[in-house]
């Protein structure tokens, strides 16, 4: 279990996880605007140019990008080390806060284009330029602050050691992602641009960040399953070990910036390649030793920790679902897209069972009930049918980024597949929905001052840093 939190650690770790709620709720929001813009007679309500792939874009960059990295501020203030001036941090925030606001709001402001490129989609407006660039900066600015500070005898090997190992490694893979990006920009040749230039200036910083998202997933596997009372047969030191290899393909990025040039062939498919098979690196040993503590404790959880637990299960399911699809990508088909929506929201199921794991500890009171042990099981059985149909779309053919006749569904099965998709989508549609409600009921009761009174330190203690 996590460990008693300052007043201040908590004041931060409840700003950024509402921020990464905020995100989501925006999300979802676009995403019925998604729905209505597509319906017949609405387009006098849509005048803004190819509204569809607008919201698209803002429904992206929040579900994925700003909820990843808010909840990597969350990770980052739980660590146990000193971590700056607090007005620097509560700068960083406001900084990212603002950034994901102006970007929800580009979307009716400007009338630049919305480009569909790979990791972070963009509409060519100045105000998601400048907002993008804030959340950058904030973003960079909190995890320098953590950077600056963290020492080699914070990654000791107690539960505190944990998260600090996590943060760490989170923070160095998100560095490297700004540099990486920065690195790029400045090599981009002045004959590129549209949809080529973005996928180009992101594919880099986005395949890194994938590796931050993988460890951020493995902390929230391990703190789940601790919750239930269950332990991992592995030594904490061991453990952090495990944990600490999750480095090695953040650093092998810089071996394939000296092999390969930023904008060619052989540095997207060095990442790839990096992507399928680096990734496994601390994922594959730790998420079996999770599948052997739970299958060795298979006592019922207590309905209290029934939607950590079934959270857990169903993150374990989308996340293999989506590293076994990564290994049977021929061509370029809707089994890319299965792939992927495995894996992210295998990580974003994972983040959603921390997030309840969390609000007793910064004060807020625990989720439980039906409706809290329901929200899990919509949105994962949602997603497996989602990426089940996506994925046996591909196997028939269908090419990913088509839409309408484009698609090319002329046999029974290839409709029956899709329509499983847009089942398997409505339903993780509302299992996300009923996540953004939970938590919002949640911060509008208030945290719970006896509580956080209870679980702060004292003056002379450590964790008052």
């Amino acid at each position: 279990m996590l460990e008693p939190l300052s007043p201040t650690q908590q004041y931060e770790a409840r700003r950024w996880l509402q921020l990464g709620v905020l995100a989501l709720a925006i999300a979802g929001l676009f995403a019925i605007l998604l729905v209505l813009s597509r319906s017949p007679g609405m387009e006098r309500f849509f005048p803004w140019i190819d509204f569809f792939r607008t919201a698209l874009v803002v429904h992206v960059d929040q579900s994925v990008l700003i909820w990843s990295l808010a909840m990597a501020g969350v990770i980052w203030s739980l660590a146990g080390v000193p971590q700056g001036p607090v007005g620097l941090r509560r700068l960083a925030l406001g900084l990212t806060l603002t950034g994901t606001l102006g970007i929800a709001l580009s979307a009716f402001i400007g009338e630049g284009m919305p480009l569909m490129n790979n990791y972070v989609p963009v509409l060519q407006r100045p105000l998601f330029f400048i907002s993008l660039g804030l959340v950058g900066i904030g973003v960079a600015l909190r995890l320098a602050l953590l950077l600056l500070r963290i020492r080699p005898a914070d990654l000791s090997a107690d539960q505190t050691g944990l998260v600090n190992v996590v943060a760490l490694t989170v923070a160095v893979a998100c560095a490297m992602a700004i540099g990486v990006l920065l690195y790029t920009w400045l090599h981009l040749p002045a004959e590129l641009d549209g949809v080529a230039y973005y996928e180009y200036l992101f594919w880099g910083a986005g395949h890194v960040l994938q590796f931050a998202y993988t460890q951020m997933l493995l902390l929230a596997w391990l703190l789940l399953l601790a919750a239930g009372g269950v332990r991992i047969p592995l030594s904490p030191r061991l453990l952090n070990g495990l944990l600490l290899l999750g480095l090695l393909p953040i650093l092998w990025t810089f071996v394939i910036y000296l092999n390969h040039a930023p904008v060619s062939a052989g540095m997207r498919i060095a990442h790839t390649r990096l992507m399928q098979y680096g990734g496994g690196i601390p994922a594959i040993p730790v998420g079996l030793l999770v599948l052997y503590a739970l299958f060795k404790n298979r006592q019922a959880a207590a309905p209290a920790q029934s939607p950590l637990r079934l959270a857990l299960w169903f993150s374990l399911l989308l996340f293999a679902s989506g590293g076994l699809l990564a290994m049977l990508i021929r061509g370029v088909n809707t089994v890319i897209p299965a792939h992927y929506h495995g894996s992210i929201v295998g990580v974003t199921l994972a983040l959603m069972g921390f997030a309840y794991l969390l609000l007793p500890a910064l004060g807020y009171a625990r989720v439980e009930g039906r409706l809290a042990t329901a929200q899990p099981i919509v949105y994962g059985v949602g997603q497996m049918l989602h990426i089940g149909g996506l994925a046996f779309s591909g196997f028939l053919g269908v090419q990913r980024k088509t839409a309408g006749a484009a698609q090319g569904l002329e046999s029974i099965q290839a409709k029956l597949a899709m329509g499983v998709v847009g089942i398997g989508g409505l339903l993780a549609v509302i299992g996300g929905i009923l996540f953004v409600w939970i938590m919002l009921r949640a911060f509008w009761e208030g945290p719970d001052v006896q509580t956080l009174d209870d679980q702060a330190p004292s003056p002379g203690s450590s964790r008052s840093r």
